[in-house]
């Protein structure tokens, strides 16, 4: 399978004043501790990523990473601005997105009764995907994560790191430009969360460009090459590490921000 990967070190993704809200429900309101019925979860969000690089979106619960990523997966559409992968509007060409992306989410839910082969064939036909390049890349896939003795058990069987694993090759079973994970490592063991981060260091080396969403610094600073920092819906802070951080730890410049920009003492 030989997908079409822009050229090096070209931008891949890029979000223009992204803006959505939610209305709350009432008893939202109760958990928010607001007389509001609207919520802003993304307010002029702008960002670029490149070829070749693991870009973090890093926030506080509620600060709008998952809407943000949703956005680019075109799962849901922003109520003003637009984002770009591989050139293409998620706003206007939806499905050339889909084709150019692979999305994996903890809330991901399979059906109980079918097997992680079925799936994955499931959605490789859904994508297109030539069988016999489909079963090349099962095989591989499948050894690479330890799901080959799993094949033919039912989804309702399997442990919670297995159904992440299974997840997460069949977010990626077309063999996709950018991969986008919201929360990579969330309940994870951590030997399951360490194949996961080994893997996603392949993917970047291979020129494939990962979004990833995340409250945990360690992981940041461990894959990242740049990182956005989100509170409360805006783009706190934009950059390498480096650039970003300066001489102080990324926990720390975290925290910092995050007093600059809500006045706070954390």
């Amino acid at each position: 399978m030989e997908p079409h990967l822009p050229a090096e070190g070209a931008e891949v993704v890029r979000a223009e004043n992204l803006r959505k809200t939610f209305t709350l429900s009432r008893k939202q309101q109760r958990l928010e501790r607001t007389a509001l019925t609207r919520k802003v979860a993304v307010d002029g969000l702008s960002f670029s990523a490149y070829r070749g690089e693991i870009y973090g979106l890093l926030g506080p619960n509620g600060a709008g990473k998952t809407t943000t990523l949703r956005i680019l997966s075109t799962l849901i559409s922003p109520d003003s601005g637009d984002a770009f992968v591989c050139g293409h509007s998620v706003t206007r060409e939806p499905h050339k997105v889909r084709d150019a992306i692979g999305f994996m989410t903890s809330e991901l839910k399979l059906e109980n009764f079918f097997t992680p082969s079925y799936l994955f064939d499931f959605f490789g036909a859904m994508h297109g995907v030539e069988k016999g390049a489909l079963a090349a890349r099962k095989a591989e896939l499948f050894e690479r994560f330890g799901i080959d003795r799993f094949a033919e058990v039912k989804v309702r069987d399997l442990s919670t790191g297995m159904l992440q694993k299974v997840s997460l090759v069949i977010s990626i079973v077309h063999d996709p430009a950018v991969v986008i994970f919201d929360e990579p490592t969330n309940g994870l063991d951590v030997l399951t969360a360490k194949v996961v981060t080994d893997f996603l260091l392949e993917l970047k080396a291979m020129g494939k460009s990962i979004l990833l969403s995340t409250h945990i610094f360690s992981l940041v600073e461990k894959l990242c090459d740049r990182v956005g920092v989100i509170i409360d819906g805006k783009m706190a802070a934009d950059g390498t590490l480096g650039d970003v951080c300066g001489d102080m730890t990324l926990e720390d410049r975290f925290f910092e921000i995050y007093r600059t920009v809500k006045g706070e003492t954390v």
